[in-house]
């Protein structure tokens, strides 16, 4: 039975993975930074692209998702009792385009990762186009931080998502 506590359990979960996409974005983000303007090898500067580029899309994404966190639970946990067609017309609808949007990040991250393995395997041996084998690398690195991160949020919306539908039926 679907319940406030598994409410309350996506929520939570949700709220602590952001903070860790936070963590994780801002320091991609200074790491680039460090490798842009102390390192200045061509290495380091294809490196420091993919990091500062897909760090801001970490940081804005778990600033977005924590700062609107609390208002959606304690919305949802009030609809539950308050309100239970809300939870059916507006909850069931927004996480079934979560769960359509998880399927949408994994085809890029998995494209980004892809793609970063081919520069890795072009460019490993070609000194002269180091800065390919850093973006290659990173690239590569930063598009699986992202598809295991949304891997484990994919599962947890998917059964959040299961249990609302039980619940609104």
């Amino acid at each position: 039975m679907f319940s406030k506590t598994d409410i309350e359990k996506y929520f939570i979960a949700e709220k602590q993975e952001s903070l860790l996409f936070i963590i994780i974005g801002v320091t991609a983000i200074v790491l680039g930074m460090i490798f842009l303007l102390a390192l200045k090898t061509s290495f380091y500067k294809g490196a420091a692209i993919p990091l500062i580029i897909i760090g801001l899309i970490q940081a804005l994404v778990g600033y977005t998702v924590y700062s609107r966190n609390y208002a959606q639970r304690t919305g949802v946990v009030y609809a539950y009792d308050m309100d239970p067609s809300r939870i059916k017309n507006e909850e069931l609808p927004r996480i079934r385009v979560v769960n359509k949007n998880f399927i949408i990040y994994r085809y890029v991250e998995i494209a980004l990762a892809a793609i970063g393995v081919i520069l890795f395997l072009l460019y490993r041996t070609n000194t002269g186009k180091s800065f390919w084998l850093g973006l290659g690398i990173t690239l590569c690195i930063q598009a699986l931080i992202m598809l295991s991160a949304d891997f484990f949020a994919a599962k947890r919306a998917t059964e959040y998502t299961k249990g609302i539908e039980q619940f609104s039926k």
